[in-house]
């Protein structure tokens, strides 16, 4: 599996990050994605909602895609299952994204692999929320 970036590089990562777009992001109270933004947006980063069919949530406006997303974010946050992690990869790509994060369980080597090959940094298989608890004191 290739490297994820050191603790030290998360560290600085999730410092510089202020606007997090979230692939997958449920509306729905129990689900991890719902959870973990909730958690983000309490430590003071703006959560994007990135889900077809859903008005909004965690009171915040949602979006079909990315393209669709009238502002530039910081990084993208993938909830979504590893083989739907390619097409995200092209429109990262395509938009200039520089910062992509795959969640615990959500592991595709080679969209990974074209993510990094486009100077995207990328972490995979990791929580972000868990990760904020153990980098940032």
């Amino acid at each position: 599996m290739s490297a994820n970036p050191t603790p030290d590089q998360i560290r600085s990562l999730l410092r510089e990050v202020k606007t997090i777009a979230v692939v997958g992001l449920s509306p729905r109270a129990e689900r991890p994605s719902y959870r973990v933004s909730r958690a983000m947006q309490g430590f003071g980063y703006r959560i994007v909602p990135v889900r077809p069919a859903v008005a909004e949530v965690l009171g915040e406006k949602a979006y079909a895609r990315l393209s669709d997303i009238p502002f530039p974010v910081d990084l993208v946050d993938v909830f979504r299952n590893a083989d739907e992690v390619g097409p995200i990869v092209d429109e990262c790509i395509a938009l200039g994204v520089k910062r992509l994060w795959l969640q615990d369980g959500v592991v595709n080597e080679e969209a990974a692999e074209r993510a990094r090959a486009a100077g995207i940094t990328v972490v995979m298989d990791r929580c972000v929320w868990r990760d904020y608890l153990d980098f940032i004191p």
